[in-house]
This record gives C-alpha cells, structure tokens and sequence, in this order.
C-alpha cells in the first residue's frame, strides 16, 4: 500500500514538472519567433531614418537625463563626460547625488567647475530633502544639473530629478553606464512615431562593458569580459534583452524596462506617483504600475523597446556582489507581482493580465523555488531508490540541450545583427561560457534567487552596496 502511494507521489511530481517544463519550452520558442520578427521590422525602418536630421531639429522632443549616484567615485567623471557628449540638441542631464559617503560630489565640483545655485523645487512627488543644487558657468557644461541630496536610496533619488527635470521625457539610468554617442536620438524615436497609442515607456538593450576598452568617457574598443562571471552576464545579457525584451514587446507584454536604461513620458510617470520607495525592485514596478494606469484610465498606450546596444555597464565579478544583485532582483520581482496581483488573470487588463503577469509568475518569480524545492525532491527519491534512471537522464539531456539551443540562437541573432564580440576567439569562448551554464553559473543564480526568498520572508529591504572597479583605460590591463 505505501509502495503504490509513493508511486503515485512520484508519478505526480514527475508529471508536474514535465508539464511545467513544457510550457517553459514553448514560451522559449514563442519568445525566439517573435525576437526574430521584432528585430528585423526594427532594422527595416531603421534603414530609412535619418538620426542627423533629428540631432539638429530645435522641434526633437526635449530630455532630462536622471542619474543617481551613489558612491560612484571611482567612474562619475568619466560617465558624466559620456553623457554631456551624446547627440541630441534639446538635452539637459541631472546627476543626483544620493548621499555618497566617497568623493563622488567632491570629483563632479571640480572636474565641472560647480557652483552652488539657488533652484525651486516643484516637489509634485514627496522625496527625502534636497541640500544643495549646482551648475556651471562654463559653456561647454552647461547642460549640466548636479543634485545634492539626503540618502534615500535610487527610487528617492530618481524622484529628485523628475521634480527638477524642466523636460518633456526623462531617460533614467544608472551612473555607472556608459551611452553610445546617439544613445537619446534611439530612444525617442518611438515617441515620435507614436499615432493613437501613445508611447509612455521605451527601453533599450544593455551591454557588458567589463574588460572593453574607455577613452574620454568614450567606449573605443568593446571586448568579452575576461571574468568568468562578468562573460557569463554578458550572454545572459544578449538572450534576455535582444530575445526576451524584443519578444514581448513586440506581443505588447512587456513588464520590465531595465533601470540601467529607460526612457519615460515624465507626465505619466508624475501622475503615476513616480518611482516607489517601497520596493529593491523600482524599475519593474513602476512599468507595472504606468500600465495599470493606462489600462483603468482606458487611455491606448504602449511600451517600446530596441535592440540597439546604446548603454554599457559594469557587471558584478565576484559571487558577493552578483549573488546580491541577483538577490535583489528576487526581491523586487516578488514585491512587484505581490503588489499588482489584482492583474493576474483579470480580463480588464488584456494580455498583460493573461499571458505577461502569468509568465513573470510561474518562469520568473516562481522559477528558483521551482527548480530548488525540484531538486531537494530529487535527493529525496534518489535516497528512496523510487526514480527511474533511464528517464531521468533522458529528460535531464534533453532540457540542457534545449538550454545549449536557445544560448547559440541568442549568439547566432547577436552576430547576424550588431555583432559586437567580432573575434571568432570570442565568439567560441561566449559558446564555451554557455556549455558550463548549467553546472556553474545557473546554479549560483537558482541559490542568490533562494537567499532572496529568505530575506524577502525576513523582510529585509537593504539594497546591497555594489563596489565600482572602474572601466578599463585604453592600452592598459583591466
């Protein structure tokens, strides 16, 4: 009797987890059709776009860049340097300066010449308070706007500039990223080409800047990260932002708008309550949140993305600091879908509610518990000698082969488009780095995910310090 029992247990959770890795299975090749067809249409009317005629126009949508900073002393001067030299004409750019314990206001005043400014506020979202503002009287900076501020963490810090910000978009990033030259002209393009439905949020793809070459706050020469870790985000990076990203947008599903890089219409984001202090997960939630708005105020909209490499980045090289972003994002993921679970299959919400929040769910928030609590199971049947072997190792090949599939097509679409890594040297050591995914790397993130579960549970809202290395200099080692 308790042998059939614990057959019927068996057979219950192998069944589950078949089923489970199925429909996983075909989000993957839904993502991987749609990637394909969202990036050619993209490349199609790029082919006919003049991006100098934009540049020039006095009539091109103005935009506020918001950075935060925090402690980032060790690449402020270069980031802002990058920055101040994009392409675009009706641009200003607003450094936050969150409460930095480093040098990081002190490196901005005098590589800027800063003086202080006396500047209203129009505090239309509540934020910690602002100590000083700051500009310059050198013409070559004066797009320039640097804020001081009490600590309050990146949200706070974003809402500073959405108060002080005077234009019509704003483009939040992180201070550590590094934007190609026409960065901004990209970005706005959606919310020119916008007819009925009204463009309230476009993203676009981010890049590894580890181990690439910096001049000038200028990316001159783009390399494979050298570390293991930072080279295996780097292909992690290509498969979610040129396949996931491009794939759901294209579906109109789109949840996530990397707070590394995202463009904002700045009035939804005010009467949306801009960015909430209440979660590590900002970025997402306030995608989530504008959509809502969108949808019960029954206003047509839409969320853009492109598959331009336009913003570069430091990634994290050890396992201290990545298992704490990855932590992180657990963290956020979990606050957000908690926080909307009103969209979960409500019918009010479209696809958003049927397919996108369900997906996030079950393949994202769900996904390191899953596969955790899998494999304690798996320990325990191996110890009850109740699992058929032949089928398990067949199962077991059959999904890293798939996992092996959809890292060579992400490679494949990333060197059939704007194939970055032009080595065949790093072309074969991106493929390497995907063949030891699944024993090295995956399982570490699948850990960081569970210790986000755990500090989720024990309601820790720290956001975990992230140590800048800096970029590497022309003609030197990193």
């Amino acid at each position: 009797m308790m042998h059939h029992i614990a057959e019927l247990i068996v057979n219950v959770i192998v069944s589950g987890i078949f089923l489970y890795s199925i429909v996983l299975i075909f989000f993957y090749l839904l993502i991987g059709l749609n990637s394909i067809g969202e990036t050619r249409e993209y490349l199609h009317k790029n082919d006919f776009t003049d991006y100098r005629l934009m540049a020039a126009s006095p009539h091109a949508p103005t935009v506020s860049i918001l950075a935060p900073a925090y402690n980032e002393g060790a690449t402020i001067v270069e980031n802002v340097r990058s920055l101040l030299s994009l392409y675009y004409n009706n641009l200003e750019l607003v450094v936050i300066n969150d409460g930095s314990k480093d040098d990081s206001l002190q490196k901005l005043i005098d590589a800027y010449e800063l003086e202080k400014v006396d500047f209203f506020v129009n505090s239309r979202i509540p934020t910690k308070a602002v100590k000083a503002v700051y500009k310059t009287r050198h013409p070559a900076y004066s797009k320039l706007v640097v804020v001081d501020k009490e600590n309050g963490g990146k949200a706070d810090a974003l809402n500073v500039g959405i108060n002080i910000a005077s234009h019509d978009y704003i483009v939040c990033i992180d201070a550590d990223c590094i934007l190609e030259h026409d960065a901004i002209l990209k970005m706005v393009k959606p919310f020119l080409e916008e007819g009925k439905e009204r463009v309230i949020a476009s993203g676009g793809v981010i890049r590894i800047a580890n181990s690439c070459e910096v001049t000038g706050g200028q990316l001159t020469k783009v390399h494979l990260p050298e570390n293991y870790w930072a080279r295996m985000q780097a292909l992690e990076y290509i498969r979610a932002f040129l396949l996931g990203r491009m794939a759901w947008a294209r579906l109109d599903g789109l949840l996530l708008i990397s707070g590394a890089f995202g463009a904002f219409d700045r009035e939804i984001v005010i009467q949306c309550g801009g960015y909430s202090t209440h979660t590590v997960g900002e970025d997402m939630e306030l995608v989530v949140r504008m959509r809502r708005y969108m949808h019960e105020q029954n206003l047509p909209y839409k969320v853009t993305y492109i598959p331009d490499p336009l913003c570069w980045t430091e990634a994290p090289e050890t396992t201290r600091l990545l298992g704490r972003q990855r932590n992180r994002w657990t963290r956020g993921t979990i606050e957000t879908l908690r926080s909307h679970k009103i969209i979960f299959m409500n019918p009010r919400y479209d696809l958003l509610g049927a397919l996108s929040y369900p997906y996030w769910l079950l393949f994202e928030m769900l996904a390191p518990l899953i596969e955790f609590v899998g494999f304690v199971i798996f320990l325990v049947l191996a110890a009850l000698q109740l699992i058929n072997w032949h089928t398990f190792f067949a199962f077991l090949l059959f999904i890293i082969f798939f996992g092996y599939l959809n890292s060579i097509f992400a490679i494949l679409m990333e060197v059939s488009t704007y194939n970055q890594y032009r080595r065949r040297k790093e072309i074969g050591k991106l493929i390497f780095a995907a063949l030891t995914e699944p024993f090295l790397f995956h399982p570490f993130v699948v850990w960081a995910g569970i210790r986000g579960y755990i500090d989720f549970f024990r309601k820790r809202k720290s956001w975990g310090e992230m140590t800048r290395r800096g970029f590497r200099k022309a003609g030197t080692q990193t």
